[in-house]
């Protein structure tokens, strides 16, 4: 949808075609972290579209409630790294990126979350972290655009129409849709459609489970990242625990052992939460890429082709600034990234 928004605002016609309800998949399914966890550990490739993304979203989020009259709640919690094993990693990237991160000690963790119950050495606190409220965003996004852009839902894509090197359209299973340009963002399915390709990117599929606590407002404040998990507090009171990372193919079931794992790592970091109610317990499949790097730009070989996917982690904080640079790239734009970072071909 952000691909098709930044299209539509250049002026051109567009149709999305979506496999099942728009906007179900890895995008409802995450935490809508602002940030990449860990960023310092992340190539400079990445860290070049995370820092354009956390510019534009508090306008971003502004203009969508503005024009759907859907708030998806952007919200700067700032966020808490728990004893992370390359704090002076993490102090020079800051440095570098002009990222604002500072080490605090054991009782400053405790005085910036007071319900957090944990015997820490250090924590990464980055206080200007945000995140947003993605099934809200998708929604905001949906009914912002949906009266300028066609949108076909339940409608999958089961080939490329390839006519001496030319895309003129895809086949789909209620029909074929002619177009001169066609972009593939379809996430872990995408190695699916462009596997018959001489070259192909390197996605994979990745489950995560999740689950939320409906709990009470402004008892958890800060997002915690600890031991490769997270706790994200909702404006409402809910409360986010993740994720699990699993190679099932694109098996999308969830399990009882995965729930006992989360509930248990949120009480033993949020005892209160033991009061608190299981609301929900799901799980997406990530497009898995090698080093977290999308896949933006051209497919080689196929003039009109383009793809931009491969997010891994961090769509929703990549997402706006990939969507640009796709952009950028389709309508022949000067590149508000360098391209080749992010081709086909790079080296991740």
């Amino acid at each position: 949808m952000l691909t098709a928004r930044e299209l539509r605002t250049a002026g051109m016609k567009v149709t999305l075609l979506e496999q099942t309800q728009i906007g179900r998949e890895s995008s409802w399914a995450g935490g809508g972290i602002i940030s990449p966890l860990y960023p310092w550990r992340y190539k400079s490739s990445v860290t070049a579209l995370v820092s354009w993304s956390q510019a534009i979203y508090p306008q971003l989020a502004e203009t969508l409630t503005l024009q759907s009259g859907i708030d998806p709640e952007y919200t700067v919690s700032g966020l808490l790294i728990i004893d992370p094993e390359d704090s002076e990693q993490a102090i020079l990237w800051s440095k570098s990126c002009g990222q604002n991160l500072q080490l605090i000690d054991n009782s400053e963790i405790h005085t910036s979350e007071s319900s957090l119950q944990i015997n820490a050495k250090n924590a990464a606190w980055m206080p200007d972290i945000a995140q947003i409220r993605n099934p809200r965003l998708i929604k905001s996004l949906h009914a912002a655009i949906c009266n300028s852009i066609t949108i076909h839902q339940n409608t999958a894509v089961t080939d490329l129409i390839i006519d001496h090197g030319d895309i003129k359209g895809v086949v789909t299973d209620s029909g074929k849709f002619e177009a001169d340009r066609v972009v593939i963002c379809a996430g872990a399915w995408t190695g699916k459609l462009l596997r018959s390709l001489d070259i192909s990117p390197d996605i994979d599929p990745v489950l995560g489970q999740m689950i939320i606590f409906k709990h009470k407002p402004n008892r958890v404040s800060r997002i915690i990242l600890h031991q490769d998990r997270y706790v994200i507090p909702r404006r409402d009171g809910r409360v986010l625990i993740g994720s699990t990372l699993e190679h099932r193919g694109f098996e999308k079931t969830t399990t009882n052992q995965a729930k006992h794992e989360l509930k248990t790592y949120a009480i033993d970091h949020y005892p209160e939460l033991s009061e608190s109610e299981i609301e929900h317990h799901w799980a997406g499949l990530r497009p898995g890429s090698p080093n977290g790097i999308p896949y933006i730009g051209s497919v080689p070989g196929i003039s009109g082709l383009y793809i931009n996917a491969g997010h891994f982690r961090n769509g929703v904080v990549l997402g706006p600034a990939s969507c640009r640079l796709a952009a950028d790239i389709i309508l022949e734009r000067t590149p508000t990234f360098n391209p080749e970072d992010y081709s086909l071909t790079a080296d991740r």
